[in-house]
């Protein structure tokens, strides 16, 4: 399996993400945002997290526009898989490719630790390798995590049974405690919360790599 770990300037998360696919079986490949098009091959792409462009305008805003965001735009409209974490999140709602906003944290500060989440569902490649109900703990790092929706939205996502990710105690005001939710396919994901940063003891806990096993199971029997 291929996984592409897209870059851009003011991504700090890249190494991470690349190193957490590369464990999970992976063969990985960087691709800056110039480029206008994937590697031949690729079956995943991961969107790190950071400070993309410095976070002007809105986080993920103009790496939303960036030239490799058409192909990563059209891979996913094919039915690829695509995970986005922390600020690779908002640049996929910023993308239209996830609904809902990420906003200013309720407290206005940025806040970094460990939080458990609780597994929402299990229904997805990226989550199939939890429990329903289980509870894990991932780290976070992020000003701008506070996710919000519309009510209509809310009640899709949840009548959809999309929320992949909750906050067992909301760090940031997220709406409906979401730390993580997924298209309509199930094929896209975005979390605030880094997996990538939990994959093996040395990091402290292991909860995050059932994401990127489970992944990798699901496409090499695809």
């Amino acid at each position: 399996m291929k996984a592409a770990v897209i870059t851009f300037p003011g991504s700090n998360c890249d190494r991470d993400l690349y190193d957490a696919f590369a464990k999970a079986g992976a063969e990985v490949v960087k691709v800056w945002h110039k480029e206008t098009e994937l590697p031949a091959g690729v079956d995943v792409i991961g969107i790190p997290g950071g400070f993309s462009f410095g976070d002007y305008l809105r986080c993920g805003a103009i790496a939303s526009r960036s030239a490799i965001g058409q192909a990563v735009a059209d891979f996913a409209g094919k039915g690829g898989y695509v995970l986005g974490v922390c600020n690779g999140f908002q640049v996929l709602t910023e993308m239209g490719l996830l609904p809902g906003a990420l906003m200013r944290n309720a407290g206005l500060k940025f806040i970094s630790k460990p939080v458990a989440l609780t597994v929402e569902m299990t229904d997805s490649a990226f989550t199939s390798g939890y429990d329903k109900g289980e509870k894990i703990v991932i780290p976070i790092a992020h000003a701008e995590g506070n996710y919000q929706i519309d009510a209509e939205g809310l009640a899709r996502l949840e009548g959809e049974d999309r929320v992949a990710f909750r906050y067992v105690e909301n760090p940031n005001g997220a709406m409906a405690d979401i730390a993580g939710v997924l298209s309509e396919n199930r094929r896209v994901l975005g979390m605030m919360p880094h997996p990538e940063r939990c994959v093996e003891p040395a990091q402290g806990g292991t909860d995050g790599a059932a994401i990127f096993a489970a992944l990798m199971g699901v496409m090499a029997q695809a």
